[in-house]
C-alpha cells in the first residue's frame, strides 16, 4: 500500500498530538455535561476511537452512515444508510467527521440533526479542505486544514482501500486513474 502513496501529508505523530489537544478542548468545553458523540461512518471511526481516549468526561456514542461518494467523486445525492439509535432531543451533540470539503454533505447532516431539537450541535473534524467549501459550515474543533488533494489513510479510503494507513497521504495519480 505504501508504494501507492505519492506523499505523506500528515504524519502519525502529528495526528496523535493534535487529537490529544482536541480531546482536551472538548473535555474543557463540556465539563459537567454529558454530550452525545455522533460519528459519521466509516471514515471517521479511527479518528473517533483515538479522540474518545483523549476525552476525560462522560460521553455517549451513536452513529450515522451516509452515502454521497462513488470512488473519489461526490454524487451530490446524500442518503442515510444508518440513522441514530439514540434520541438527541435536549442533548449536547458533537458531530465527528473525518473530512469536510464542499460542506454540502455536512450541511445536510446538520439540518437533520437540528430538526431533532438537541440543545446544541458542534462539529469536530480531523481534516478541513476549506479551499473546496461551497456551503459555510461552522467548525468548532478542527484537526488540520489541508490543500485540495485526494487523501487516504487514518480511516479515509479510495474504493475501500488504504483506511488502515496510520498517516494521511496523497495517492499517486496513476492509482486514481485506474
Amino acid at each position: 500500500m505504501n508504494e501507492d502513496i505519492a506523499k505523506v501529508l500528515i504524519t502519525e505523530e502529528d495526528i496523535r498530538k493534535r487529537i490529544k489537544e482536541l480531546g482536551e478542548e472538548i473535555s474543557r468545553d463540556y465539563y459537567g455535561k454529558k454530550p452525545v458523540i455522533v460519528t459519521v461512518l466509516r471514515g471517521a471511526i479511527i479518528f473517533l476511537c483515538d479522540l474518545m481516549r483523549e476525552i476525560s468526561i462522560p460521553v455517549t456514542l451513536d452513529f450515522l452512515s451516509i452515502s454521497s461518494y462513488s470512488g473519489q467523486t461526490h454524487t451530490g445525492i446524500v442518503r442515510i444508510l444508518k440513522d441514530l439509535d439514540e434520541n438527541i432531543e435536549n442533548k449536547h451533540v458533537i458531530l465527528i467527521e473525518d473530512i469536510i470539503d464542499t460542506g454540502l454533505t455536512l450541511n445536510y447532516i446538520l439540518r437533520i440533526l437540528k430538526e431533532r431539537k438537541p440543545t446544541d450541535v458542534r462539529v469536530c473534524t480531523l481534516l478541513d479542505k476549506k479551499v473546496r467549501r461551497i456551503v459555510d459550515i461552522p467548525i468548532d474543533y478542527r484537526g488540520f486544514e489541508i490543500p485540495d488533494e485526494f487523501v487516504v489513510g487514518y480511516g479515509m479510503d479510495y474504493n475501500q482501500h488504504y483506511r488502515n494507513l496510520p498517516f494521511i497521504g496523497v495517492l499517486k495519480e496513476d492509482i486514481l486513474t485506474k
